[in-house]
C-alpha cells in the first residue's frame, strides 16, 4: 500500500513520481521561447495551471503546494508564465512578498534569512521585470554586490564567501546578470567591481577543451558551468580566452540535444538550456533548434510541467530512496541503490535529487539512509568533504552550495554526519553550527526554520537534534514541545496543536527515538490510522488525495515502528 503511488522505470534502475517539477518546467520553456518555439509547448493549458499552483496565499511562489514562498520558486513561476504570454496574477501582492526579503542591503530566498545572489538576482528579476516595480534601495544593492568580489577577482554568494575567497562562475553570473537588470533602466549605473580581475578569473576557469569548470576546486568541466561563464563575460563585454563552440559541439547527444558533461549520456533539460544558454552568449545560432524541441517534448508531462528528461525514465532520488525503505528486504535494493550512486555529482561529492541538477543536502541525507552508500568508503569521504565546503560562513547550511541557511537543511547536514558515523568536530565547525541554532530561536524553547522567522514544531525539533548532536541532549525543550503541538485525536500539529500532519508526527517520533523518549504508540496508531487509505498515505487527515512515495515512505515507518517496539526510525528531513 505505502508504496503504490510509486512509478517504476526500468532501464536505469531509479522510481519517480511522474509528475512534473517546477525546475525542469522553467528550463523546458525558457529553452523553448530563446529558440522561437513556445508555440510548440505540450499540454499548455495543464502547464499554466501547474504553474499557478506554485502561488501561495502571501504572493510568493513555492516548489510545491503546501511549502513555503522562496524567491527561486517565484521567479521561475512568473518568468514561465510570461514565457507561455499568461498573466502573472496579483503582482502587487508578489511585490509585497518581495519586500519581506529585503535585508536593507539585498534579497534573501525567504523572509528571516541570510540574502545570497542567487536570491539577489531571482527576486531584482522578478520586481523590475515581473512586478514593475524598483529594488528599495539601489546604491545599497550595488554596494552588497561591490563586496562580493573576492581578493582575486571571482565573485562568491554572499560577501562573507567573498571574505573567505570562495567565488564561483555561477555566482559571477548571478551578480553580473543583476547589475545588467540595474544597468538596463539606469544607463548609468557603474560596474562595481574591478572588471579586469574579474574577467580573468572566470577566464581562469576555462579548461583545456574550451568547457569551464565552476571553480579551481572542480575537477571536470560541464554544461552549466560552461553557461554561467560564457554568459558572465558576455555582460563585461569580454570572451572565453579560447573557443567554446567546438566543446558545446562534443556534448550533443544521440538525438542532437544535449548533455551535461562527458562520461554522462543522458541528454536533460538543464543542458540543453545551458548550450542554447552558452550559444547565445557567443552569438551564435543553436543548430540544433528542431532536435533539441523535440526531445524536449517527450519530457512533458500530461498532467502539467515538464521533468528532466523523457517522462518514462525520468527517476529521482528521493523516490528512490523511498522504495527502499517503505520495502526493506527488496530484490530490488542492489539495482536501486546502484542507481541512487550515480546521482554522485563528479564535482560535488553530494547527491542530486534529479541527475539534471546540483547537489542537495536533502537528497543526500535520504541516499544515504537508503543505505545505498554502504560499504562505499570512497564516496562516503567524498560526501564528508562536500559537507565541510558547503557550511556557510553563519554556521549553518542551505538546500545547496550558496544558499541561505534555515534549520531544515542544517538538520539534514547534521543527520548525514551522524549517518557517516564520524565525529561532527571533524567534519564542520561545531560552534558555528551551534550559533546559527540560536539565531534561529523565538524564545527559551520555540525555534523558526530561519532568523526571525514564525516558530513551528519540526522548527524546534529540528533544533533539538542538532543541539543534542553538538552539545547536551535538550530533552526538556523536546517534551515541552511536543506537549504543547499533541493533537488529541492523535498525532502532532506542526503549527498549534488542532490538525496533525505527516511530517510533524513523523518528526516527532524520530525526535523521542533519538533522545530515548517513550513514544505512545496508541496515540500514534490512531494518527496512521487516520491518513491511511486503500491507495496510500495522505500528508494528514485532511488532505484530499494521498501524497505518492515520500507520504507512503514516512507512513511506512511508522507502520514499522508501529509493529517492533524497539525498531527506531531515521531522522529525516523535508520541510
Amino acid at each position: 500500500m505505502t508504496s503504490s503511488n510509486v512509478t517504476p522505470f526500468g532501464v536505469d534502475g531509479g522510481t519517480g513520481t511522474g509528475e512534473g517539477d517546477l525546475w525542469c518546467t522553467y528550463a523546458a520553456i525558457r529553452t523553448l521561447s530563446w529558440l522561437g518555439r513556445t508555440q510548440e509547448i505540450a499540454h499548455r493549458d495543464e502547464t499554466v495551471e501547474f504553474l499557478l499552483s506554485k502561488l501561495n496565499s502571501d504572493g510568493g511562489y513555492a516548489w510545491n503546494r503546501g511549502m513555503a514562498s522562496d524567491a527561486w520558486a517565484t521567479f521561475y513561476s512568473t518568468q514561465a508564465l510570461a514565457d507561455l504570454g499568461h498573466p502573472v496574477p496579483d503582482t502587487e501582492r508578489t511585490a509585497e512578498w518581495l519586500a519581506q526579503t529585503w535585508s536593507g542591503e539585498a534579497f534573501a530566498m525567504m523572509p528571516g534569512q541570510t540574502p545570497d545572489v542567487w536570491a539577489t538576482h531571482f527576486s531584482t528579476r522578478t520586481a523590475l521585470e515581473i512586478c514593475g516595480i524598483d529594488v528599495p534601495d539601489r546604491d545599497r544593492l550595488l554596494g552588497w554586490l561591490r563586496r562580493l568580489q573576492t581578493s582575486v577577482g571571482g565573485l562568491g554568494w554572499t560577501p562573507e564567501h567573498a571574505e573567505r575567497g570562495i567565488a564561483d562562475v555561477r555566482a559571477c553570473h548571478y551578480a553580473t546578470t543583476t547589475f545588467h537588470t540595474l544597468a538596463d533602466t539606469d544607463h548609468h549605473t557603474e560596474l562595481p567591481w574591478r572588471a579586469a580581475d574579474l574577467i580573468a578569473w572566470i577566464r581562469h576557469q576555462q579548461m583545456r577543451g574550451g568547457g569551464f569548470r565552476f571553480a579551481e576546486t572542480a575537477t571536470d568541466p560541464c554544461m552549466w558551468a560552461t553557461y554561467r561563464a560564457t554568459a558572465s563575460l558576455a555582460w563585461l563585454r569580454a570572451k572565453p580566452a579560447e573557443p567554446v563552440q567546438e566543446w558545446i559541439d562534443n556534448h550533443r547527444g544521440r538525438t542532437g540535444a544535449y548533455v551535461r558533461w562527458s562520461g554522462y549520456d543522458v541528454e536533460d533539460v538543464w543542458a540543453s538550456f545551458c548550450a542554447v544558454g552558452t550559444l547565445r552568449a557567443l552569438g551564435s545560432t543553436p543548430p540544433a533548434a528542431e532536435a533539441i524541441a523535440a526531445h524536449i517534448a517527450t519530457m512533458a508531462v500530461a498532467s502539467g510541467g515538464y521533468t528532466y528528461r523523457d517522462t518514462r525514465s525520468a527517476a529521482d532520488v528521493l523516490s528512490t530512496s523511498a522504495t527502499i525503505l517503505s520495502t526493506p528486504g527488496s530484490s530490488e535494493e542492489a539495482r536501486l541503490r546502484a542507481w541512487i550512486r550515480g546521482c554522485q555529482l563528479p564535482n560535488e561529492g553530494g547527491v542530486m535529487y534529479m541527475p539534471a541538477r546540483g547537489a542537495e543536502v536533502r537528497s543526500t541525507l535520504w541516499a544515504l539512509t537508503a543505505g545505498a552508500f554502504d560499504d562505499q568508503p570512497e564516496a562516503r569521504q567524498r560526501i564528508a568533504e562536500w559537507l565541510t565546503a558547503l557550511q556557510n560562513p553563519d554556521g549553518g547550511f542551505g538546500y545547496w552550495e550558496g544558499r541561505g541557511s534555515d534549520l531544515v537543511s542544517t538538520a539534514a547536514a547534521t543527520e548525514i554526519i551522524y549517518q557517516l558515523g564520524a565525529p561532527i568536530e571533524l567534519i564542520v565547525d561545531a560552534d558555528a553550527l551551534a550559533s546559527f541554532v540560536v539565531t534561529c530561536s523565538v524564545d527559551d524553547a520555540d525555534y523558526a526554520s530561519v532568523p526571525g522567522g514564525q516558530p513551528s514544531l519540526r522548527a524546534g525539533l529540528q533544533a533539538v537534534r542538532i543541539l543534542s548532536t553538538v552539545a547536551e541532549a535538550r530533552t526538556d525543550t523536546a517534551v515541552r514541545l511536543l506537549t504543547a503541538h499533541r493533537v488529541r485525536g492523535g498525532g502532532w500539529a506542526n503549527e498549534s496543536n488542532r490538525v496533525p500532519d505527516l511530517l510533524s508526527t513523523y518528526e516527532a517520533v524520530a525526535t523521542c527515538d533519538r533522545l530515548g523518549l517513550a513514544v505512545d504508540t496508541d496515540h500514534l496508531h490512531r494518527f496512521v490510522d487516520r491518513v491511511s487509505a486503500p491507495d496510500g498515505i495522505r500528508w494528514s487527515p485532511l488532505a484530499p488525495g494521498t501524497g505518492g512515495a515520500l507520504a507512503g515512505c514516512l507512513g511506512s515507518l511508522l507502520r514499522q515502528r508501529l509493529s517492533d517496539r524497539a525498531a527506531t526510525v531515521p531522522a529525516l528531513s523535508l520541510s
